[in-house]
């Protein structure tokens, strides 16, 4: 059972869509990069697989994808929007998941509205920004692409010009993403994404340099899953390591054959990892 809406949240229209039984257990999850991912990496990594028990609401964050696009794009706010949602749906706890920028919204969530968060999965994501450097290193050293050095800081800086730059400057450094290359799933991918420059120019020009959730990690008391790519390049095992090493009792798992998407490309391993650990943890 899949329900899609546009709901009114904190005076801006988001979509989201509702899967699973009315009666499973909520579990929000939040995509990656603003203005650029939406509701459908969710969909097909927790809706589809996980809608047999779980319900399972996805969205586009404020700014993203169908979403409409009302500043601010703070953490903050997006953090709020996610609670909205939570309380449109008159849940009182949930599991919060996301991966990569959604697994930095997690983060926050979690730390500013622990009372409300009952088991917490985080992919290929980090506590805070000083990964970027061995990231940019990782764009330039590979052996896939020759990287464009501007387009490529255009993207960290959040100085992209155009939503159609946007693209120009993500299309240097998509081949980088998955263990495996697959050019032809990669052309038909960025043709399918909604690229808002606005939203990722403020992310990333004025968020991630202020974003740093170590100092509040140990006082996560959830039960946490860890999982990371091997050979993720953006967002490197180290920083899932600092991650799980903060907070108590966490569990992380590095998947050996992927990339920033272990959930995409080790799908079946991932689902029964996940299964695993909530089943572990009563839910």
């Amino acid at each position: 059972m899949a329900e899609r809406m546009f709901l009114e949240i904190n005076g801006n229209q988001l979509y989201v869509e509702d899967h699973g039984p009315r009666d499973g257990f909520p579990m929000i999850v939040h995509h990656g990069a603003p203005g650029l991912g939406d509701h459908n990496e969710p969909k097909r990594a927790f809706a589809l697989p996980f809608s047999d028990t779980y319900r399972v609401i996805i969205f586009d964050a404020r700014g993203s994808g169908r979403s409409e696009g009302k500043p601010p794009f703070a953490h903050e706010q997006w953090a709020a929007d996610i609670d909205a949602l939570r309380a449109h749906f008159g849940f009182e706890q949930i599991i919060m998941a996301g991966g990569s920028y959604g697994g930095f919204m997690s983060l926050e969530y979690i730390t500013r509205y622990p009372q409300r968060v009952k088991a917490l999965i985080l992919r290929d994501t980090a506590a805070d920004h000083t990964h970027d450097a061995a990231a940019k290193e990782n764009a330039l050293k590979s052996d896939r692409v020759q990287v464009d050095l501007e387009k490529l800081n255009r993207i960290f800086d959040g100085t992209c010009l155009s939503d159609e730059d946007m693209k120009e400057c993500y299309k240097e450094i998509q081949p980088l993403y998955n263990a495996k290359w697959d050019p032809a799933k990669d052309a038909e991918r960025l043709n399918s994404i909604i690229f808002r420059h606005e939203t990722h120019n403020f992310a990333f020009a004025h968020n991630v340099h202020h974003y740093d959730v170590k100092p509040l990690l140990p006082s996560v008391t959830v039960p946490t899953l860890i999982v990371v790519g091997r050979h993720d390049w953006i967002t490197p095992v180290p920083a899932s390591e600092t991650i799980h090493r903060l907070i108590p009792n966490s569990r992380l798992e590095i998947f050996e054959n992927s990339g920033h998407s272990p959930q995409l490309e080790e799908p079946a391993k991932f689902q029964a990892l996940v299964r695993a650990f909530l089943a572990e943890v009563g839910l």
